[in-house]
Parts: C-alpha cells; sequence; structure tokens
C-alpha cells in the first residue's frame, strides 16, 4: 500500500512524485514506457522555462558562474507577474482561466528555485539573439534547463531515486479504482506480469495529453491531423482522460485546439528520443513561408517566435499536403537556430527560378510571390532583437517585422510541416491539483497535473510555458495529496 501514486514520468509526473515525498509520503511511480523512453515529452523538449522575475538580480542566482564580461553583455528586461498573466491571457484570447493562470504566475519563481534545490540546473537560453555585440532575450525567455528535456529529466530521476521514490516501467495504467463516496484509492495496471490493482490514499495523473493518438486527434482536432507528425513521446494517447471523464471530471481547455510547431518535413513520424527537438524550425521570422504552389500563406513576422510558434504547425497543417518551404537570404543565414544544421540539408540555389525546379514549385508562381513581396517591404532598420516595425505594404499576408527583401543569393530552403507536441484539451483541476468534478467539486483522491488538464492554454501558447505549468501544479498536487493520503 502506497500513500500516492503517480502516473506518468515527465517533469509534470516526476515534480509531483518529489514534492510528496518531501512531504513524508510512501510514492510509486508507473510509468507506461519502458525505462529507455522514460521521461515523456519533457525528454524531447528544448527546455525553456518560462517563469516572473523583476530583473537580472533574479536571474542571476539561477544560473550562477556567469562572468562579469558575460553578464555585461546581456540584455535582460523585467518580467513581472503581471506580464506574465498578460501574455498567457491575450494569446489564449482572454479564454484562460483567470484564478489557475495567476497561480501558475505567482509560484512559477518559487518553483524553479526549488526545482534548483532538488539538483536542477540552469543556464541562459541558448537560442538568445546576438546582435550588435548584445545578447537579448526575448521577454520572460532567459533560462533554460542545463543540457535541455534529457538533462532536466536525468536530474529528476535521480532526484526520485535519491529520495527513495519507486518507479516502475511498462506499467500501463488502463483503470482508476474508486472507493466509498467516489473516493480515488488506486489504480488498475498492466505490466508485462498481468494485470493487478494497486491501492493508494491518492492519485496522481501526470500522464499527458492526446497527441500521439490518432483516433483522438481526428475526434477533436480534425480529420487533417492524420498527417501531423508526433514531436514527443509515442505513449502519450489519452486514455486516462476518457477515464477520468467516465468518472465525472470535468473536462475543461480548448479541446480543438494544440501546440503544433513548424518541424523537418522528413522528420520521422513520431519522436526519436535521439534527436530531441532538433528537428525543430522556427527561425520563420528572418524570412518568408511558401506552400507547394509556391504561395506565402500567413505573415511571418506577426510576433516573436516563441509567441507564435504554437500556432504555425497550424498553418502549415492547412496547406497543399501539410507542406511548406521555409525561404532565406544571405542577409539572415547567419540567424538561423543550429538546429537547422540538424537533420534534412536545405535546398540552395542562385537563382529563383533553379530554387523552383529544385523545389518542385511552379517557376512563375514562386517568382511572382518574391517579386511581390520584395516590392512591398518598407526602408527601415532591421533589428531582429526587438520587433523592428520593418513591415510590408498593400500586400496579403502582411509580414508585419523582420521583413527583407530576398535578393542576396545563394537562397536556401527549407522543408517543413506541422509538428504536435501536446494537446490543449483535458481535465480541469484547482489551483492545488484537486480533479474538479462537473458539479464543481474536488474528487477526493485524485489529483492531476501537466499537459493531462485543461483550462490555461487556448489558441497559441508562450515559448516555456508548458514546463512552468507541469512543475507548478506538480509541486502543489502531490503535496496537497501527501497531505489527504497521510490524513486518512
Amino acid at each position: 500500500m502506497y500513500d500516492v501514486i503517480v502516473v506518468g514520468s515527465g517533469n509534470a509526473a516526476l515534480t509531483a512524485a518529489l514534492a510528496a515525498r518531501q512531504a513524508r509520503a510512501r510514492v510509486l511511480v508507473l510509468e507506461k514506457a519502458p525505462q529507455e523512453e522514460r521521461g515523456g515529452n519533457s525528454k524531447f523538449t528544448g527546455g525553456i522555462v518560462r517563469f516572473a522575475y523583476m530583473g537580472l538580480e533574479d536571474i542571476l542566482p539561477i544560473v550562477p558562474g556567469l562572468t562579469e564580461a558575460e553578464v555585461a553583455r546581456l540584455d535582460v528586461a523585467p518580467y513581472p507577474a503581471e506580464a506574465f498573466y498578460t501574455d498567457v491571457m491575450h494569446l489564449s484570447q482572454d479564454q484562460a482561466d483567470p484564478e489557475l493562470t495567476r497561480s501558475m504566475v505567482d509560484r512559477s519563481y518559487a518553483t524553479v528555485r526549488w526545482m534548483q534545490g532538488l539538483g536542477v540546473q540552469f543556464e541562459l537560453y541558448d537560442k538568445s539573439i546576438n546582435f550588435g555585440g548584445r545578447r537579448s532575450f526575448p521577454a520572460g525567455a532567459v533560462v533554460q534547463f542545463w543540457g535541455g528535456g534529457p538533462a532536466l529529466m536525468r536530474s529528476l530521476f535521480h532526484a526520485a531515486e535519491g529520495h527513495g521514490v519507486d518507479i516502475v516501467y511498462s506499467a500501463a495504467v488502463t483503470g482508476l479504482l474508486a472507493g466509498a463516496g467516489g473516493r480515488a484509492c488506486g489504480v488498475r495496471v498492466q505490466t508485462p506480469e498481468g494485470a493487478e490493482e494497486i491501492g493508494a490514499g491518492s492519485v496522481v495523473l501526470g500522464s499527458g495529453g492526446f497527441e500521439a493518438s490518432p483516433e483522438m486527434r481526428v475526434r477533436y482536432l480534425g480529420p487533417e491531423w492524420t498527417l501531423a507528425k508526433v514531436r514527443g513521446t509515442r505513449h502519450n494517447t489519452g486514455e486516462l482522460i476518457d477515464r477520468c471523464l467516465e468518472l465525472g471530471a470535468q473536462p475543461a481547455g480548448h479541446w480543438s485546439g494544440c501546440h503544433a510547431v513548424p518541424v523537418d518535413a522528413h522528420s520521422p513520424d513520431v519522436g526519436d528520443p535521439k534527436l530531441g527537438d532538433l528537428t525543430t524550425r522556427v527561425s520563420y521570422p528572418f524570412g518568408i513561408m511558401v506552400n507547394i504552389e509556391g504561395r506565402r500563406f500567413t505573415d511571418e513576422g506577426s510576433d516573436f517566435k516563441l509567441y507564435s510558434y504554437a500556432r504555425m504547425g497550424h498553418a502549415i497543417l492547412r496547406q497543399p499536403r501539410g507542406i511548406a518551404y521555409q525561404l532565406f537570404d544571405q542577409q539572415t543565414a547567419e540567424l538561423l537556430e543550429p538546429r537547422y544544421h540538424s537533420g534534412s540539408a536545405p535546398v540552395t540555389a542562385n537563382t529563383l527560378d533553379e530554387l523552383a525546379a529544385r523545389l518542385g514549385v511552379d517557376r512563375e508562381t514562386l517568382v511572382s510571390t518574391v517579386a511581390e513581396f520584395n516590392a512591398a517591404v518598407h526602408e527601415g532598420t532591421f533589428n531582429p532583437a526587438v520587433k523592428d516595425g520593418k513591415g510590408t505594404r498593400d500586400i496579403h499576408p502582411p509580414k508585419s517585422n523582420w521583413a527583407l527583401r530576398l535578393e542576396k543569393p545563394p537562397f536556401l530552403a527549407y522543408a517543413v510541416s506541422c509538428g504536435i507536441t501536446f494537446t490543449y484539451g483535458g481535465i480541469l483541476t484547482d489551483q492545488e491539483g484537486r480533479v474538479v468534478d462537473t458539479a464543481a467539486r474536488p474528487i477526493p483522491g485524485l489529483y492531476a497535473t501537466g499537459e493531462i488538464t485543461g483550462g490555461i492554454f487556448y489558441h497559441n501558447y508562450p515559448g516555456g510555458c508548458g514546463l512552468t505549468l507541469g512543475a507548478v501544479f506538480g509541486r502543489a498536487a502531490g503535496t496537497v495529496a501527501a497531505r489527504e493520503a497521510l490524513a486518512s
């Protein structure tokens, strides 16, 4: 008999397990994947974590060891809680649950410091902009987990094992046990040895969304989503969302929405742990994107990539065959993220005619598209570190920032498709991670955190929020689940 069972082994689940263990509960983690695939979606992330801070003085304790010269080059603007809250509400089109969002924002910095105390290490965001001798960071995007998702998960597993958390792999939870009054009191689990039931005082679900289930993607997102590539684990197939709904949990969030980004069109259909997030292609603000017909279809410069990349996959998926090409010239080639050097090599050409032929795109259409774009570009100063307002006029779709004429060969073209990261629909929890039923009452003994939950992300997403959400509510859910179990 365990006090707390945690289902899943990503960032959200392990922070819950560690918080419960710190509260002196006996904790069991059940992971559906085999040990070599452990870590959930968190293992695939680049590791950026968004939190509120007042300035560089809040950042330096998290990334100790910087030299004076390094610190002197940093441009770190304050990102107070109100700015973080406003970003989430704005990108969700004001549909995010205000109380849950406020709770995530207000506890974000303390949670990062708590994780640091568990042995998790951090570093400066490695995809910051180096321009004009300065190192600039988008607001809220200053710090990432050292070594990205793989190192984060190694640290969390090391901490969990060191704190005496039991972990069982290849253990698929197939159902939830309910006792008197509907209280969650354990799980049904299938392992290679067979099926069994395991009791516990409380259950915390950190088992992810449904992005790896083609059936659930079609059911909730639409038929075109069968074409999307899964960026992360193949094990997030949503069964426990259905089991929770059967128990009376309240559905929440944007069920027809998801986090989806441009990825290498030749990347695997399901995430490869050896590649991690290296297939991501999000330097599109510094060029243009065209579909296989040679036509632009979106505003590539609408915002910084961390405020637009999570919806850009949707735009690509709506194009013929779900494919697009990101085009750059030599003015911005050096600004492309290092991830562009992994995976498929770009198609290169010294003329647009030659580029169209090599891509198999209609020559006249591509040449006309680029000519129309070039003619529409404003004069002005290009500055990738800020929203420079250097856009286009009298063209649809516009490009709002970072518009440079494509005119300095050789030209580069990267084929991209849609990669789904996680889904926005899930089950409702309160601020302490308690699962809430359709009558707005907490279900006794049942908690959830991370991508299985809904209520904060709608339509779009500020980069780095997913890990924040999982850790903030993982810590809360684990702590309260342990207290409830030990008190029963």
